[in-house]
């Protein structure tokens, strides 16, 4: 029998957390659950599960309570900044409990994060390059060629089912308050829908702009947006929305770069098109008089867009990894796993349009080696055989304490 105690939080929409607290009970690990809402009782399917129908105020209280009694040691949750779990995070550092975040991986597609008390800004990953090209020293080579696909539309459907279910029972859990501004799914994703219906449309508009751009030798820099709800821009980024860093960037470009360079703004593939980017960011552009130097693609393959770049800013999304590695200088604006000196650009938004300087491959490579051997899990978590495989290597990290273990 295991001394080893879980407690398993919200976690992502799939049998992800279900299965792994199956496979460890079945090496003799003690298995808890403690559901907060009806969406959470669709997804969890563990043994010893509770239900917390309180309040919000009163949920450190019960869940000291609950740790205690059931001498938990290790907690797993999805994602540090959810409502319900920054309190669970400071009740655990306090007991001395372990605790593991997962969440989509800092590498895409088909990779997840498996990290040891928080990611991004609250990661543990160090940001010197001695300690990176020391932990990537012994690390195994990994190839990063696409081995799994996932699944947009099984991704949306339990949203949608977990995001009706909390709507037309949340009755059975009164208090239950949500962690995130996004759009509730019944916006959200027929939105969504409709753009993936338009998609071969705009993925041609984008590739015959971005043809125009090649032909005319254009050299311009690209800004990747992000979900504006997004916890990378919530939680770790000095802005309040996307606006606000669109309208700083565009200031900034519209005075410091060279008059010849041009700005593409690419939209995020997952935007559901309810905020109108493209009249924001022209509207902006005109009242700083730099316009006609501006491009918007709503598609388009960003491998492609970048390739013909001469740099990438971003406030801090994983998409500025993929620029690493193909040698672009990249701009960090928010708390970034990447912003590190030798890899980003340390200087001020306003001289990176015409100092930038390209990133140490040597380092952008230990720093993919490291990152892949410590805090990454090669899988999916809704389709198969993807998401077999991120169960089965989690639970070995966790089982064996090996979760960030280098770090």
């Amino acid at each position: 029998m295991s001394d080893l105690n879980f407690l398993f939080l919200q976690g992502p929409r799939s049998p992800f957390f279900s299965r792994i607290a199956n496979e460890l009970s079945t090496l003799g690990c003690r298995v808890f659950g403690i559901n907060v809402c009806i969406g959470d009782r669709l997804v969890w399917r563990g043994s010893n599960t509770s239900n917390y129908r309180g309040r919000l105020a009163d949920w450190p209280t019960y869940l000291s309570a609950f740790l205690e009694k059931n001498k938990i040691t290790d907690i797993v949750l999805l994602g540090e900044q959810r409502s319900y779990h920054k309190p669970a995070i400071d009740l655990a550092k306090a007991f001395n409990i372990r605790i593991t975040v997962t969440d989509f991986g800092y590498l895409r597609p088909d990779w997840i994060t498996l990290e040891k008390d928080g990611m991004s800004g609250h990661s543990k990953f160090p940001k010197d390059p001695a300690s990176i090209f020391s932990l990537a020293e012994n690390a195994p080579h990994v190839s990063l060629e696409r081995r799994y696909e996932d699944s947009f539309w099984t991704m949306a459907y339990g949203d949608m089912q977990y995001d009706f279910s909390c709507f037309f029972f949340g009755w059975l859990y009164p208090h239950y308050r949500r962690s995130y501004k996004r759009d509730l799914s019944i916006i959200y994703y027929p939105a969504m829908g409709l753009r993936l219906l338009l998609g071969q449309h705009r993925h041609k508009c984008a590739q015959q702009r971005l043809t125009v751009l090649k032909s005319e030798q254009a050299r311009y820099f690209v800004f990747p947006l992000q979900l504006e709800n997004d916890f990378q821009i919530i939680a770790y980024s000095p802005f309040d929305s996307i606006k606000v860093a669109i309208d700083l960037v565009l200031k900034s470009f519209a005075k410091h770069a060279n008059p010849e360079l041009r700005l593409l703004f690419k939209v995020h593939p997952w935007d559901p098109g309810l905020t109108n980017w493209k009249k924001f960011i022209f509207t902006s552009a005109d009242k700083l008089g730099i316009a006609q130097r501006i491009d918007y693609l709503e598609g388009g393959n960003l491998e492609d867009i970048y390739l013909s770049s001469e740099g990438v800013v971003t406030i801090n999304s994983t998409a500025a990894i993929t620029a690493l590695q193909l040698g672009l200088p990249v701009k960090a604006l928010g708390d970034a796993i990447y912003d590190i000196e030798g890899m980003t650009y340390q200087g001020s938004l306003d001289s990176y349009w015409v100092q930038a300087k390209q990133p140490d491959k040597s380092l952008v490579d230990a720093f993919i080696k490291a990152i892949v051997s410590t805090i990454q899990i090669r899988g999916v978590y809704y389709s198969e055989p993807g998401l077999t495989a991120v169960v089965n290597e989690a639970v070995v990290r966790l089982y064996h304490q090996k979760v960030g273990e280098l770090l």
